[in-house]
């Protein structure tokens, strides 16, 4: 058993913390400060091929593994959990479903512009009154000749108003509840479509957030991804893979938190000595480090199963639900450890607990993590 990175993904992740340390660190705190979308920044993950790690080459993208993917994803949010959200979401959640599920004609028009970053891929589930609760969900489409009548609204929508293509979750069969849901694309610029962006979040605050709203907005049966009422059950696959990138984020914001511990520890002083050399943070730093090393190891074994091909819901779940919960305490930790200094924006360790926080709802909240660890545990 190797636990070590191939050198191909060492190198990857070198020209990523390359990138990162020269295009995101120096700007995060402001992108956080004003809620501004990078996407200049974006843009270059685009040609670096950061936006098509998904995507088959003959799309356009370049075919990385998941463990790939998971790797990428934590070395951007180590430095910035918005623009890791935003490379996160859009590899696994549109993109996914639409390279997993959709026509060869609607993949042919979709993923080349896709994986560059011409377009940005938005994911449509969440309502304002149902989340983990799919079979709550109200938006409709109901079948008229050639085209679908969509009505309703999604609600936290990553990507909802720099999206160029959207995957919206509809109810065509009501009575079938969750096992009644369609997956549509939807167009910006279609008549009775809107996008109303949501600001002022806790964290996450560069990565744009939106509510989508659907008048009447016709949508033609071309666009439908995947078989009429299998929406539900291609996002239940798309959703075990997204939380390996969450999950990848989550440990990302934790050695991010760690890192910045560990220097400030080493240079603050106090009683005339580095505050690191007291038992005290000693015994943070440590309890950081090991749930560092259990994070990413959960992690990496749940894109590793997923590469192979074997069944990887429950580990996925394992990895997301651990990384996430640990991410949160790290950065907790990082801040006491800063004292005063973490409480205020002049050092990241403030930022990176508001951005961890989301890792305990997204791509699933931590309480329905548990309820699939349980099941497929009783199975």
């Amino acid at each position: 058993m190797d636990f070590n990175l191939p050198e191909e993904l060492l190198a990857l992740r070198k020209t990523v913390r390359d990138f990162c340390e020269a295009e995101v660190k120096p700007n995060a705190r402001e992108w956080d400060e004003t809620e501004t979308f990078p996407t200049a920044a974006v843009q270059k993950l685009g040609e670096l091929g950061l936006l098509g790690m998904a995507i088959p080459e003959e799309y356009g993208g370049v075919g990385l593994s998941a463990l790939a993917i998971a790797t990428v994803v934590e070395e951007i949010a180590r430095y910035d959990g918005s623009l890791a959200l935003t490379v996160a979401s859009h590899n696994g959640l549109c993109t996914n479903h639409i390279k997993n599920f959709a026509s060869e004609e609607l993949r042919q028009k979709w993923l080349p512009k896709l994986a560059t970053g011409e377009v940005m891929g938005a994911w449509g589930l969440t309502e304002p009154g149902s989340g983990s609760d799919a079979a709550g969900l109200i938006t409709t489409a109901v079948r008229k000749g050639d085209k679908w009548i969509l009505n309703g609204a999604k609600m936290w929508i990553t990507q909802g108003t720099v999206g160029g293509v959207y995957v919206i979750l509809a109810s065509t069969t009501k009575e079938k509840k969750q096992k009644g849901i369609t997956a549509f694309i939807v167009e910006p610029g279609m008549p009775g479509f809107k996008q109303v962006p949501i600001k002022h979040k806790m964290g996450m605050r560069s990565s744009d957030t939106a509510e989508l709203i659907f008048e009447d907005v016709e949508v033609p049966d071309s666009n439908r991804v995947g078989e009429v009422d299998s929406g539900f059950i291609d996002t239940l696959k798309i959703l075990d893979r997204g939380r390996i990138t969450i999950g990848a984020l989550s440990v990302g914001l934790l050695r991010g938190a760690l890192e910045e511990a560990k220097a400030y520890a080493q240079d603050r002083k106090a009683f005339g000595q580095p505050i690191a050399d007291f038992q005290a943070i000693r015994f943070m730093l440590a309890d950081m480090q090991t749930e560092l090393d259990a994070s990413r190891l959960l992690v990496q074994r749940a894109a590793v199963l997923c590469d192979a091909g074997k069944p990887f819901t429950k580990e996925a779940s394992m990895g997301k639900l651990f990384a996430s919960e640990a991410a949160f305490r790290a950065c907790n930790k990082a801040i006491q450890i800063h004292g005063g200094y973490g409480y205020t924006r002049e050092f990241p360790v403030e930022r990176y607990l508001r951005d961890a926080k989301l890792c305990e709802i997204g791509e699933g909240t931590s309480e329905i993590q548990r309820l699939v660890i349980g099941r497929e545990i009783l199975k």
